[in-house]
C-alpha cells in the first residue's frame, strides 16, 4: 500500500503531449491509499481536506483541463485505444459527429478518478463536458445524440 496523498497533490496537474499528439494528464500519483478490507474503506487522500480527494488546488486544475477545449471526455484510455465499452460508444459518437475533443484517461491516476467523481457529483466514467460544463455519462450521450440534441449543442459550441 501507498502512503496517503498529500493535500497539495493535485497542484502540478497538467496536459501533456503524448504518443500522437494527445494529451496525457501529468502530475499525480497513480496510486491511492486505500482503508479497510481490499476494495471496502474509504480513500485515504487528502485528509486535511474533509477526507475527499477534490481538494481546491485539484479544482482548479481540473478547470483548466476542462476549460481547455470545447470537448472533453474523461474516460478510461484514450480516443485511439479506449479501455472500456461504456468509453468507447462515447468516443465513436464524437468521432461520428466530426467535433474535435480531448480524452484524458482516468486510469492513469486513483486520485484524478476519486477527484472527477467530486467534480462532477457522477459517479462512472466516461465524463463528458461540453463547453466547460459537465455533460453527463455514456447513457446520457447515447440519448441526446439519438434525439439530435447533441448534435444542436456541439453545434452551437463549435460556433461559439
Amino acid at each position: 500500500m501507498s502512503a496517503a496523498v498529500p493535500p497539495s497533490a493535485g497542484a502540478g496537474l497538467r496536459l501533456r503531449p503524448a504518443a500522437g499528439g494527445r494529451p496525457r494528464v501529468v502530475g499525480l500519483p497513480r496510486r491511492v491509499s486505500w482503508g479497510g478490507a481490499r476494495g471496502g474503506g474509504a480513500v485515504r487522500c487528502c485528509a486535511a481536506a474533509g477526507g475527499g480527494a477534490l481538494t481546491a488546488e485539484l479544482r482548479a486544475a481540473i478547470d483548466k483541463v476542462v476549460g481547455s477545449s470545447k470537448v472533453v471526455v474523461f474516460m478510461k484510455g484514450n480516443r485511439d485505444f479506449p479501455q472500456c465499452g461504456f468509453s468507447n460508444t462515447v468516443v465513436q459518437i464524437l468521432k461520428q459527429s466530426q467535433v474535435p475533443f480531448e480524452t484524458v484517461d482516468v486510469l492513469e491516476s486513483a486520485l484524478l478518478r476519486h477527484a472527477l467523481k467530486e467534480y462532477s457529483a457522477w459517479p462512472t466514467f466516461p465524463q463528458l463536458y461540453i463547453d466547460g460544463a459537465f455533460f453527463g455519462g455514456c447513457d446520457i450521450t447515447v440519448e441526446a445524440f439519438k434525439s439530435g440534441e447533441l448534435q444542436e449543442l456541439l453545434e452551437r459550441t463549435m460556433c461559439s
